[in-house]
Order: C-alpha cells, then structure tokens, then sequence
C-alpha cells in the first residue's frame, strides 16, 4: 500500500511498450513501480534528471532497462516509456496536445526508423539496350498528405513534432510504420485521410468527438494527465492484470470519448449503437449497465434487464458486469439470454406445461414431416417455417383475419388471400401436430412470453388511464382483479447482439419496461446477423428513429483483416434494423498486422492435414508461439468440426469443443462452427472447409432461380457468418478450402503465396 503520496501512473503507450518487453523485464518493472511509490529517491532506482530538460527524469528498472517520466508536480509522475539504456538519449518528444489537451510522447528516433524501414524496394535493373536511349525519368513520388496544410493537421489533432515525418510518407507502409508509434489521435486522423475521408468528416467524426471541452494551456501538464485524452494505468492491481495476462483490461476503466457519450446520454425513448466487429459496442453496452444502475434510488430489486440472444453470451455478459462492477453492481442487474427470460414468463402463465423446446432444424422436419403426412408438395417447408415463424409468430398473429392484414415486408414472395388461407390452415395443423408431441418451437415461447407482457402493459396502462380519470386515486377493485399491484418489469432494458433477435421478443421486451426516456438501449451490427430475424423495430413498437449512433473504430481488428473481412460482405445491402439501410462506411482500424492468407488444398482430407501442419509450424516458432487456448478452427458444419478435432488428435494436438454454452474443456485448440464463435476473440483464427458449394451451402445456390428473395437472404446470412468469423481474429486469420474456394473470397485471400503452392 502506497503511504508516501507519491502518484505514479502509466501512460497509454508505455503500457503498450511494456507488454513487448522480456518476462524478467515485466516483473523487474512491477517491483520498480512499488519501489517507486514507496519513495522514488530510492539509491537502487538512480532517479535523475535528463540533462537539458525540464520535466524529463529517468530512474532504473533492472541493470539494462530504465523507465522514462514526466514530473508532473513535486510528488505526481506519470511514466512514459520503459527503453533500453541504450536508447534513453534518443530524440524524445512530449507535449500537451493542443487539440484534446491530453499528454503525448513520441520517439522520434523509433518513428523515422520504422518508416525507413518501410522504404519501397528499388526497381530491378534493365538490361542496357543495345542501342543508347536517353535515361528515363523516375516518376516523382507524391507524398500521402499533400493535400492537407501543417495548419489543417494540427487542426484536426496530429502531434505537430511528427508533421516533418508525415511530410515524407509515400507508401501506406510507410504510414502504417508512423502510426504504430504515433500517439493514437494521430494515428487515427491520418489513417481517416488516407482512406479517402474529408477534412470536414475527419473533423466532425475522429476529432471533435476526443477535443477539450475547455482551454488548454500547453504548459499545464498536472491539468493534461486529468482528461480523458490521457489514458493511464494507476493501481497495482491493473498492471497485475497486464502483466500477468497480456491485457490491461483498459474496458474497465477507460472509454473512448465517443463511447463514453453514448454511455451517459439522456435519451427520450429507445436508442441504439451500431459499428463493425472489435469497435466496443458491448463494453458499451456493459457501461450502459453501470451508468442507468447508479441512477437508480437504493433498493434491494433488479429494475435493469441486461440480455442477449443465447446462453453462452449471456454467461460471458455476466461475468464481464461482474469483473467491472463486482457483486455491487450485479446485485441490481437481471442478466438473462432471452429465450431463457421468454419461457419463464411462459412457465409462469402456464404452470405444469412440461412440453420440449425444439430448434429450427428440428422444427423444419417436423414440417416435412406434416406434408409428407398430408401428400402436399406446393409448398416448401424451409418457406413455411420462416413464413410462421416470422410473420404469424413474430407478429404475435391472432387470428385469420389479422394474417390476412399482416405486413410481409422483406419476405419476398407475395402471396394472395386464398394462399394465405391455406398457410393459415397449415399453421393451424403444424401447431396441433407439436401439441401432440409435447413440443414446442422457441419461437412459440418467445410469441407467447409477448402476449403475457401485452397483455400486462396493456393492463397497467388502463389502471393509468383509470387513476388519471379520478383525479388520482387508485381503483382497488381493478387493481385485484389484475392479479396484484401490477408494474412494470424492469424500469431499464440493455440489449447485446440485438440483430440476432425474433421479432416476438421486440414485443416482449417492449411491454417489459415503462416507455419514456432510457427504456431501451440496444448494442449491434447488422452485418454480423447470423439467423434469420430480419424485423423493422418500429412496426414492432420499438421506435429508435433519430436515436441511433455508430462506432467506427476497431480495436480488435488490423488493417489488414478488416480489408478482407470486408471483402467477404460483396456488395450486399443490409438494413439497420428500422427500414434505413446501413454501411460500415468509415469503420476502421489504427492496428497493423499480417496480411490474412488462403491455403488451397486438393480435398478436405489433405486441408485438415496443413491445418495441423500449420499449428504445428507457430507452435515450433518459440518467438511467437502463443497459448493452444487462443488459437481457434472454424468449420461450416459440426461433422467437419468432429472430423478436424480427430486429425488434430492424430498429431498429437488436443482440442476443445465450442458448444452452445461455450467451450468444453481448458486446454486445447478451440473447435467450432462459425455460429459457435460470435462474441468470441482470438489472437490467431483457422476457418477451414471455405470451399464453393459448402460456403453457401450448395442448397442455397439452388435457391438461384426457384426463390431469388430467398436466395438472397440466405446468401446474405452465408455472408455474415464468413464475415463474422474472420473478424474474431487479433492477430491472424488463415483461410482454409479444398477444390474451388469460396465465390465469397476475394483475390485478397485466393491470390496469396500460401494459396498459389
């Protein structure tokens, strides 16, 4: 415990710089930093002055590594960067940034190397000509940000000691070498340009999100290392964490200013953030949690509803509430997958109903099995299914008259009121037909569990109605008859991968909470929807329109991945979950990394064999060999999956198993189908079998001509799971087929060297 009053803490960057350093080097530098706040005039730490600056000190580490900080005030540090001591006497720059106000150091040795060493390779020689021609003339390199004046630069943020380097940079490389060092507004802001971005936009949607809210005096460091724009470690605990794991869980503490203003806004009714994969739509969604909990009165009750779509998310939600707020916050929260919430609610209005849940796969046979019966080949079960599901059960149709009135928006096919008798009357048979079996479907417990909450809200409206029109006062006799002193469920619903949910459970979390301001707040990304709810929130009563905001920038996501995984999108449109379409435009990343790879084999037996052969070949390299546990397989199909985890076996690799309700197991490679992995992370990702005919599904590209809406839809799902998959990935992504490849691959993964051999 630190009972000098010294403050120490850790910039940003150094943090970074550290996580790169030797393991004998982290713990030297965790007995450092508790050294230090005991007392920094310590005669081991050699704490000095850097000779000809003002506010730059050193102090030792170990016999070879030395830490660099900024005194802030007499007993206020803030360490900067951890370097060789060789290297201490590079030219080192810091200052307050003028534009967030926030610290900034930068190694401007480091920078220019690493740009230089990014320098284009020169052309090969020409054979002379046999008779002299005049020397071409090299084609003037243009540098990137020509464009854009020093003063438009630091306008937007750039840290100005880098503006003679960036004046050089001609090549992305060259840039990407820039920014892994550059503090990350910079980095950011140029990346923006460089993508094609406006000086307007760049201003408008990386700067002014992350500027001062008040003056800043450059000279005022104590005041710069209070904002948000410098982002620092303080607590042992925390480096602990980074030391020990590799991660600083900077989630808990530290939230882009972007994220933080949709954390803490006021909205009037339903609101929703959407963004690309990696961009933090989930911490904040949590942090939404924490904020709506600490405004509520004291109170032993759970008025905040935090759900997703499935169980092993919901699980991972919990935990992650827990390690930010601890059982305080917990305490107050209801976390629940909400199926799992819509079948209480049926269990409560229907005690000592035992039938069984059944899935879509299940279900869809059970449909053929209905027309077999019955000697009816018009219709297509598959369609039958989605047209119940969807629109009869998702709308919460009651009767025939009302389907006949229903709305079919996105389903394509349009079908007359003798049709719709007919589906109706199907309907009616498949219904009975599960009765009998004791069975029933999820999207039958999610219609039901909606017309419970209806029903209550429809009842607590009219007590309203009924208290406003006597001048207050309660209707007793009403309010028994209810059943109780009716309320509503929660005052405060989060939402988590909301693309994913049934159109029945909009409905039920609609009357779930009073509708007025911060009732619903929903986190997701309609470019990672992975079944088939497709809604339009509004005819649901879930009106998010003017209330919406995007997240742009990832940080689980390089360069390089993004590029690709955005490739596997093509050019189809998606929806933003209220009639609108939406795009990633805008969506990037300041990480850098290797450029994902193809891998062509032969057949699927040869592909899992250089799947093993390639985890064989990172677990060799010693260097960057990481845990078996952050490695994962993805495949199309749970045979593939079995058949991957044998031949993994064989070469004596241990694997675990993604189930539905996570992983089975503690050590191994992680083995799944691409629907398993939502919501996952890894530092290095496999998706194997992405051959044509198997992703899509070779009875997807029938669809082709008998059904284009719905070959559309389901080549759109195909898409999303590819999409999704790929951008699990931290580090790495290496994409597997045998035979054709995928339509869905683009030439950025089919023409790499791994693929041509």
């Amino acid at each position: 415990m630190n009972t000098s009053g010294v403050t120490l803490r850790l910039l940003d960057k150094a943090d970074k710089e550290i996580l790169k350093l030797p393991r004998t080097v982290k713990g030297a530098f965790f007995d450092f930093q508790h050294k230090f706040r005991s007392n920094p005039h310590t005669t081991g730490l050699k704490l000095q002055q850097l000779k000809g600056d003002s506010k730059l000190w050193s102090a030792r580490v170990n016999d070879e590594y030395r830490a660099l900080l900024l005194r802030l005030a007499d007993d206020d540090w803030l360490i900067v960067s951890v370097k060789h001591r060789k290297d201490v006497y590079n030219r080192l720059s810091y200052g307050v940034n003028q534009v967030t106000g926030g610290i900034e150091y930068v190694d401007l040795e480091v920078v220019e190397d690493s740009v230089l060493r990014r320098l284009p390779a020169p052309p090969a020689p020409v054979p002379a000509p046999a008779e002299p021609a005049a020397p071409a003339q090299p084609e003037p390199v243009r540098p990137l940000f020509t464009d854009w004046s020093d003063q438009q630069l630091s306008e937007l943020g750039v840290a100005e000691p880098l503006l003679p380097v960036i004046r050089t940079l001609a090549t992305e490389d060259q840039l990407l070498g820039l920014v892994e060092y550059a503090p990350q507004l910079t980095g950011e802001v140029l990346l923006a340009l460089f993508d094609g971005a406006s000086y307007d936009d760049v201003l408008d949607q990386v700067t002014r999100p992350v500027a001062a809210t008040e003056p800043v005096d450059p000279d005022d460091f104590e005041a710069a290392a209070q904002r948000p724009a410098t982002v620092v470690t303080t607590t042992d605990d925390a480096l602990r964490e980074a030391l020990e794991s590799g991660d600083f869980g900077r989630w808990k503490v530290f939230l882009h200013p972007t994220q933080a203003r949709l954390v803490e806004r006021r909205y009037s009714g339903p609101a929703r953030v959407g963004g690309g994969p990696g961009t933090g739509k989930t911490i904040v969604a949590l942090h939404r949690v924490r904020h709506l909990v600490r405004q509520l009165p004291p109170g032993r009750d759970k008025p905040v509803l935090l759900t997703t779509y499935n169980k092993n998310l919901a699980a991972d939600l919990r935990s992650r509430l827990l390690e930010l707020g601890g059982e305080e916050l917990l305490s107050r929260v209801e976390v629940s997958h909400v199926d799992q919430l819509a079948l209480r609610i049926v269990r409560e209005a229907e005690p000592g109903s035992g039938k069984q849940a059944i899935d879509d796969s299940q279900a869809v046979r059970e449909w053929r099995g209905l027309l077999d019966e019955l000697g009816e080949n018009a219709w297509d079960p598959e369609f039958l299914h989605d047209e119940w599901t969807q629109v009869i059960l998702g709308q919460a149709v009651g009767t025939r008259t009302d389907y006949f009135r229903a709305r079919r928006a996105g389903r394509g096919r349009n079908i007359g009121r003798a049709e719709r008798a007919e589906i109706w009357q199907l309907a009616e048979r498949f219904t009975q037909r599960l009765d009998r079996l004791g069975r029933q479907t999820w999207d039958q417990v999610a219609e039901r569990a909606a017309r419970q909450e209806m029903g209550r809200e429809q009842r607590i409206q009219n007590i309203a109605r009924q208290r406003e029109e006597t001048g207050g006062l309660d209707n007793i006799h009403l309010q028994d008859g209810s059943g109780g002193w009716l309320r509503h469920r929660y005052r405060h619903i989060v939402v988590d991968e909301a693309q994913d949910l049934r159109p029945a459970h909009w409905k039920m979390l609609r009357g779930m909470a009073p509708r007025g301001a911060d009732d619903l707040f929903l986190v997701g990304d309609t470019h990672q929807r992975i079944y088939k709810n497709q809604v339009t929130l509004g005819s649901l009563g879930v009106n998010i329109r003017g209330r919406s905001s995007k997240l742009s920038l990832s940080y689980r996501t390089t360069r390089q991945i993004l590029r690709s995984a955005l490739g596997v999108l093509g050019e189809t449109t998606y929806d933003d979950l209220d009639g609108s379409e939406e795009t990633l435009a805008g969506y990037r990343s300041v990480l850098s990394g290797e450029l994902p790879a193809g891998h062509a084999f032969p057949d699927w037996t040869s592909e899992r064999e250089g799947v093993a052969a390639l985890i064989a070949e990172w677990d060799a390299d010693t260097e960057t060999a990481v845990p078996h546990e952050q490695i994962a397989i993805c495949v199309p199909t749970n045979q593939m999956a079995a058949e991957v985890a044998y031949t993994l076996k064989l070469h004596g690799i241990d694997s675990v198993e993604i189930r539905s309700d996570g992983p089975h197991g503690s050590t191994g490679v992680h083995i799944g189908t691409m629907f398993r992995f939502k919501g996952l992370e890894y530092q290095r990702m496999v998706i194997a079998g992405v051959a044509d005919g198997i992703v899509p599904r070779e009875a997807v590209n029938n669809l082709r001509d008998k059904d284009p809406v719905r070959y559309r839809q389901e080549t759109q799902r195909a898409r999303s799971l590819l999409f999704v998959a790929a951008t699990r990935a931290r580090d790495s992504v290496d994409v597997f087929w045998h035979g054709k490849p995928s339509p869905f691959l683009d030439d950025s993964w089919v023409d790499t060297p791994e693929s041509a051999s």
